[in-house]
């Protein structure tokens, strides 16, 4: 969006933006309005415990002494007097107004001429103000100005009442993730990995799973932790109680973990697995998962990889996959989404595509496991077509550990 562009324009762009733009959105319409007006500083205003607290801010100078999150006295302010009814909306000289003339404020932000309308929320509850001002005295400040001003402090006035609302569901949904890692509302269960060469159970893949009421998917946990800043603490503890439970699996059996590249890039990982046998560790990327610095993320995986650590890309040939991590990243293991396994003894595009990767693999030396088979016919496909190692609630649900492990001796007992 390009700055100080038509403030009709930014207007509408503020009405129809969502929460996580607003900010800035509302930052530069500020800088438009400030312009439009010919001020010096204009800014939005909260009153809160007697306090006048600038929350929006934008000025002429980079020394305005009006700056976003500095607050003041309220009852000291014009904004309180402007709101109480005992200011004019305008002032085109503060030094003729009988009051403002002795305001200390006049002289500590050196103002001349002001303008200020309240902001008031949906609900009807004052919320605070907003101001604009100049340093010199200006005659030509007329009362179609102030049409402006309310005009946005109206637009401002729901648009901040939904940020607060966002913040206090944010507020929720921080104290929802730190329930579950304090209170243990987060379990393991284990999916096993079959090779058909041998019909051996050799990796069982961990997942999680949330005992809060009411039931939620684990996908919607990671991603409401993820917005609030709480993913990887999350994706971290649950990687840790997989790991807790490595020992109980056969010395032959490898374990494979979810991750997202900031819990690689940042060394959490590498500081998770210093007393793991790294060669029976498997961590698993997903492909719809947005790589920001292939380069980065490259470089903790090989040093990762050196201890004997293999690398899956998950999801691959999905819906909106690019295949652009399997290209980057070298992966030692591709694993073919479900997606693309249902019913691909009966999907020529499917069954096209598959052997199209089955060969780019073996090309590049790496290995393909098959996700989701959930049928006998899924599954003789699979093995017609050359992978040997599938995965699905066919071959295994995911279950607690001490019921997954009765999976390798079954296959024991076949032999």
């Amino acid at each position: 969006m390009m700055k100080n562009a038509p403030l009709t324009e930014l207007m509408v762009n503020a009405i129809d933006s969502d929460d996580t733009s607003l900010p800035e959105l509302i930052n530069e319409l500020l800088s438009t309005l400030r312009v439009h007006l010919g001020m010096d500083v204009v800014f939005i205003s909260e009153f809160k415990d007697q306090e006048r607290i600038f929350r929006f801010a934008d000025a002429k100078s980079k020394d305005s002494p009006v700056e976003a999150g500095l607050c003041s006295t309220l009852d000291e302010s014009y904004c309180k007097k402007i709101v109480d009814g005992e200011l004019p909306n305008i002032i085109p000289d503060t030094l003729e107004n009988t009051t403002t003339k002795s305001m200390a404020v006049t002289k500590n932000l050196g103002i001349r001429s002001y303008m200020g309308v309240p902001i008031t929320l949906t609900n009807g509850k004052l919320y605070g103000t907003l101001c604009c001002f100049k340093t010199e005295p200006d005659a030509s400040l007329i009362k179609k100005d102030i049409t402006i001003l309310r005009a946005f402090a109206e637009l401002a006035g729901k648009r901040i009442e939904r940020l607060k609302q966002s913040a206090m569901e944010e507020e929720k949904a921080k104290a929802r993730i730190l329930s579950v890692l304090n209170n243990s509302q987060l379990n393991m269960v284990y999916q096993p990995i079959l090779d058909l060469n041998g019909d051996k159970i050799t990796k069982f893949e961990s997942l999680s799973r949330f005992t809060v009421e009411p039931y939620r998917t684990p996908d919607v946990w990671f991603s409401e932790a993820a917005k609030i800043g709480l993913g990887e603490v999350l994706e971290m503890h649950a990687l840790k109680l997989a790991l807790s439970d490595m020992d109980k699996l056969p010395e032959n059996v490898a374990l494979s973990l979810n991750t997202s590249q900031h819990n690689v890039i940042n060394g959490k990982i590498a500081e998770a697995l210093q007393n793991v046998d790294a060669s029976r560790v498997v961590l698993e990327i997903t492909e719809h998962e947005i790589i920001s610095d292939y380069s980065a993320l490259k470089k903790s995986l090989d040093s990762l990889r050196r201890q004997g650590v293999r690398l899956a890309i998950d999801d691959a040939g999905a819906g909106y996959s690019t295949f652009q991590h399997i290209l980057e990243l070298n992966a030692d293991i591709i694993k073919l989404d479900i997606s693309l396994i249902q019913n691909i003894h009966l999907d020529k595009n499917k069954n096209a595509l598959a052997k199209a990767l089955i060969v780019f693999a073996k090309a590049m030396g790496s290995e393909i496991i098959a996700e989701g088979i959930e049928n006998e016919e899924e599954l003789n496909e699979c093995r017609k077509l050359g992978i040997h190692k599938v995965q699905g609630y066919y071959i295994g649900r995911p279950l607690p550990l001490a019921e997954s492990l009765k999976i390798i001796e079954k296959h024991r007992g076949m032999h």
